[in-house]
Parts: C-alpha cells; structure tokens; sequence
C-alpha cells in the first residue's frame, strides 16, 4: 500500500492536536482520527494545503496562520448590545460564552468582552480568530473516496447514510 499520497478526492483519517497560544484545545485522542475529504474545504485551508503530498504514517507539524485559519479578527464583529436583551440566567461575566439569535434565527457565538452599565460589549468573532494555529497531525488513513463522497464533498463515516 504505502505509495498513497494525500491528494484531491482521497479520504483521509488524521490524528491530530491544536495547540493556541501554549494550550491544547483539541485533539483526536477523544473522538478518534478526523476523516475528511482533501480538497473540498472539508478542514481550514491552511491545513489542508499542507497536508498535501503526505504519505499514510507520516507525521507533520504545521502552524497555520489566521488568514489561513479561522480568519482574523475582525473589529466589526465587536458589539455593544444591550443588558435588556439578555436571559437573566445568563452570568454577565466577561469570557462567558453564548449564543444568541439574530433577526433572523441564526445562531451567533459571542463571548462576553466588557460589562457595562447598560451595555454588554460581545465579541462574535470566531473564538480562534486572529490566532496562529499549531497542528501536529499524523495520516493514519487514507483511500481514494467513493464517487458519491466526492459528489456530497465530504466523507461519508462508517455507519452514518445521510
């Protein structure tokens, strides 16, 4: 077998950790091998274009820039909203996490920046925006993907028929 390399179209089952900023924020030790399709924006592109050429066992550390990742931050994702418009359950501290619902039903994540009087000021930026993020991943699989996975652009897992 070992002549496979990772390439458009082929599946891939990757072990991998994400460390940010030091810290480990995931890694496949819990869930298992991440199996995905190359070239269908299945992964961030960072980390899909250096995955590129990779043999099945061969190990890489990459870093992977903002631009290339989660994006960078962006200002405008910054908000003030107002204490009236949330829950009284919800803890008003900042680095709390939440969802709220735009106009139109969908779903934001926010993280709790500042706490004012009468503002909250929110951060709806991805959590990982304007990070450099750093993968260590190894292939621990790899097969060229069905005609169907490549039509849906993504792997279709043991058991799951969507």
């Amino acid at each position: 077998m070992g002549e496979n390399k990772v390439a458009a179209n082929m599946a891939v089952s990757m072990d991998y950790t994400l460390t940010v900023d030091g810290e480990v924020l995931d890694s496949s030790e819990k869930n298992g091998p991440l199996e995905f399709l190359q070239g269908s924006g299945n992964i961030i592109p960072g980390l899909e274009s250096a995955l590129d050429g990779m043999a099945e066992g061969e190990s890489k550390e990459v870093v992977v820039a903002a631009k290339d990742g989660y994006g960078e931050s962006d200002p405008d994702e910054i908000q003030d909203v107002s204490r009236d418009e949330f829950p009284e359950e919800i803890p008003l501290n900042p680095g709390v996490d939440l969802e709220m619902k735009d106009e139109d039903d969908h779903i934001l994540h926010g993280t709790i920046l500042e706490v004012g009087e009468e503002d909250i000021k929110l951060d709806f930026n991805h959590p990982l925006a304007g990070k450099e993020l750093h993968f260590s991943v190894k292939v621990v699989g790899l097969r060229a993907a069905s005609e169907e996975e490549i039509t849906h652009g993504h792997i279709h897992s043991h058991g799951h028929s969507h």
